[in-house]
């Protein structure tokens, strides 16, 4: 009996008018390569986020997405909201 834990990135979503990037991270448990449990966890990063952490994938969709344009008009909504 095997019991074997797996994440993998399986969603990555660009979304909305700010290219916010939605990744969704898949954990897995199977005993003997059938599937037990499966869960879920995720996070959202924004223009102005640290993507460093991020896997490699994740970072070259947000540097195709994140033009300075949209970058421009994240922070000039961050600001108008703060305002």
């Amino acid at each position: 009996m095997a019991i074997e834990k797996t994440t993998e990135q399986d969603r990555i979503e660009v979304v909305g008018q700010y290219k916010a990037v939605h990744i969704r991270t898949a954990s897995v448990i199977k005993e003997d390569g059938k599937e037990l449990a499966r869960s879920f966890h995720r996070h959202v990063v924004q223009p102005d986020s640290d993507i460093s952490g991020e896997t490699s994938e994740v970072q070259a969709i947000c540097n195709a997405v994140w033009t300075d344009d949209v970058k421009t008009a994240w922070t000039e909504f961050q600001a108008a909201q703060a305002a």
